[in-house]
């Protein structure tokens, strides 16, 4: 018998703001990512982050975010609070992504950078 435990951070992305509030009402702990600006934090949310998807990222290797793009720095705001204990802990992450810009910026932050995708992947 063969199996794996992965034990990343399972993110989902959901349709609206109806479909976050069900998931959120559905499962286990939950944080949410979102582009700014970032909305009042919603009932059952432990935590918030958003990223401006609207933004590139400085140029490879500068001194304050080596080439990451706004939202692999928004994933690394969420995962330090969650073992800083700056927030309560959280089982799952759900991504309420407005515009298909957004989307694809997460998808290609956890198919690309190497931190994030370590700490994350998809649901």
């Amino acid at each position: 018998m063969r199996w794996s435990l992965d034990t990343r951070i399972p993110l989902a992305f959901v349709a609206d703001e109806a479909a976050l509030a069900a998931a959120l009402a559905a499962g286990p702990p939950a944080a949410v990512l979102c582009e700014a600006p970032p909305p009042p934090l919603p009932a059952g949310a432990v935590a918030l982050v958003s990223f401006d998807a609207t933004t590139t990222a400085h140029a490879a290797g500068c001194a304050c975010c080596a080439g990451r793009s706004p939202a692999a720095a928004a994933l690394d705001r969420l995962f330090q609070a969650r073992v800083r204990n700056a927030c309560p802990w959280f089982d799952r992450v759900l991504a309420l992504a407005d515009t298909p810009e957004a989307a694809e910026a997460i998808r290609e932050t956890l198919a690309r950078d190497p931190l994030a995708s370590a700490r994350f992947r998809l649901a």
